[in-house]
């Protein structure tokens, strides 16, 4: 009992972090982020035993994250618009023009639908690869890397439009 104790208190210590800023983005609520995030935990107590390889520790908790967050929407649901990420996202501030760009992307990400907004997130903010991501997100990896191709390809065609429109303005 005191090593799985052990294992836990290292998988929380080292993880907790990550897992949290996970959830709020998943979810854009605080309070909602902590309670997925503590019933992750609760359920990854409960099972500690069926993860075998320690460097998988965190596609494992993610992935029971993912699956808790689904089971809320299974449980109640909520209504539609509850929450803005567009207001959220403004909400970061846009002092120079360096957070102008920062906030301009970050607002095409969010309105990304979710198939490609959440792999792109996976891979650019946590830095996992296509085989991981697949695993996370129970996809084929096939999939993942057309989805995270496709997110790209849509950034990148919103860039080169925003691009456009500057120098209009300017020219």
């Amino acid at each position: 009992m005191a090593n799985k104790q052990q294992r836990f208190e290292a998988l929380v210590y080292a993880l907790h972090s990550d897992l949290f800023r996970y959830a709020f983005w998943l979810v854009h609520d605080k309070s909602v982020a902590e309670d997925l995030v503590q019933e992750t935990f609760l359920r990854a107590w409960r099972s500690l035993d069926s993860l075998a390889d320690e460097r998988a520790a965190k596609s494992w908790l993610i992935t029971i994250l993912r699956r808790e967050n689904a089971r809320r929407f299974e449980r109640k649901q909520l209504p539609m618009g509850e929450y803005d990420e567009t207001q959220i996202i403004d909400q970061l501030g846009t002092n120079n023009e360096r957070n102008q760009e920062q906030h301009w992307l970050q607002q095409r990400i969010a309105s990304l639908a979710i198939e490609y907004r959440e792999p792109l997130i996976l891979q650019v903010l946590w830095g996992y690869s296509t085989t991981e991501i697949s695993d996370i997100l129970e996809l084929n990896k096939n999939t993942v890397m057309t989805r995270l191709f496709r997110a790209r390809k849509q950034l990148k065609d919103a860039i080169e439009q925003n691009q456009q429109v500057k120098g209009h303005q300017h020219g």
